[in-house]
């Protein structure tokens, strides 16, 4: 198998460079890679260039249109057809590509991503996946940002679909799955948790489940699979990566600020990049938009060129393991009638970063 990878070359916060200098890393690690890069030619050729490799494994595809961070899913339906991301989306659905990697505006990659993709059968609506950090394994959490409001119907899915990306892409044999909530008593949080709890529960589906959970379960690392709402997730999101930012800072100040600090980090370095490097940020990055007909992963905004490495290795990993397949045999049923029409896509503008 030989991946092939649509780039949004103009998306993120640095971008063009972290897009270019994040596939010519990924280009190191898997040598069968090839891209599909989309963008501004005057811009990305020159970068390139520096990459020789890179250049021969690569297509470049020119537009000008690019899909600003703040603009809205509905406008960017309208006006960002021709956009670098809908380029790189298109591609899928036209199967010239494997994949579609953008680090640009999560809301209006999720809306083109549904009117291009649609769903899988069974499933309503995709939700970001990511894998988080966690003092005893990665944790996979979803849903971070796609659905702000959820039916208990989204939250078993999402459980299933968590369930089977925890299967196929952390080689975890039996995950253990479990609904984010105020506490771990079962008369605890709203109709709409409860009844999806039950919903998982009465499944008949070989999901272990594992109840309720609290917040402090995610990074203790107790269950494998995460489930909440988008709004929910989001927020616990980017409560972890500001404490991250947090600790990291106030470490940093706290060695500084004297010579004992200073001497203190100098005998507790090789300790100190040993932890870093557990929980780093970047080599955690890249969120796949589960449930979508078609690989698509959305890398953090304010990533740097190892992070936007790191989220091209998570579509690497996924079409590796057939993640869809095996999501469409889990679920085991074809488009259920009824079911809301996919070209409905969200006007959400919560995103990952």
């Amino acid at each position: 198998m030989r991946p092939r990878i649509a780039l949004d070359g103009m998306g993120g916060d640095a971008a063009p460079g972290i897009v270019v200098d994040g596939a010519a890393m990924a280009l190191g690690r898997h040598p069968d890679l090839r891209f599909v890069l989309c963008g501004d030619e005057a811009k990305l050729k020159p970068l390139l260039d520096r990459h020789p490799g890179l250049r021969a494994a690569t297509e470049l595809r020119h537009t000008d249109s690019v899909v600003p961070a703040d603009m809205k899913p509905s406008v960017a339906l309208r006006q960002g057809r021709q956009s670098s991301m809908r380029l790189a989306i298109d591609a899928v659905k036209a199967g010239e590509a494997d994949a579609a990697v953008s680090a640009g505006n999560t809301g209006a990659m999720m809306a083109m991503a549904m009117i291009v993709l649609k769903t899988l059968p069974g499933i309503d609506r995709p939700a970001i996946a990511s894998c988080l950090p966690s003092r005893r394994k990665p944790v996979v959490m979803l849903d971070l940002g796609a659905n702000a409001e959820c039916t208990p119907e989204n939250l078993f899915q999402f459980a299933v679909m968590g369930e089977v990306y925890a299967r196929a892409v952390l080689g975890v044999a039996k995950p253990s799955v479990a609904l984010l909530n105020v506490g771990t008593e079962e008369v605890k949080g709203d109709s709409v948790v409860r009844k999806a709890a039950a919903l998982v529960r009465d499944s008949g589906l070989p999901i272990h489940y594992a109840g309720f959970v609290e917040g402090s379960a995610i990074a203790e690392g107790i269950v494998d699979v995460v489930v909440t709402d988008g709004f929910t997730g989001n927020i616990a999101l980017k409560v972890t990566e500001g404490t991250a930012s947090l600790f990291t800072t106030a470490l940093r100040e706290s060695f500084a600020g004297s010579l004992r600090g200073r001497l203190g980090y100098l005998v507790g370095r090789p300790a100190l990049t040993a932890l870093r490097a557990r929980f780093d940020p970047r080599l955690y990055n890249g969120a796949m938009f589960l449930g979508l007909n078609g690989v698509v992963v959305k890398s953090h905004g304010g990533t740097d060129a190892v992070g936007f490495g790191a989220a091209l290795g998570v579509a690497v990993e996924l079409l590796q393991k057939g993640t869809n397949r095996r999501i469409i045999e889990e679920m085991g049923v074809a488009a259920r009638p009824g079911a809301p029409d996919s070209d409905s896509a969200p006007d959400s503008d919560m995103a990952t970063g």
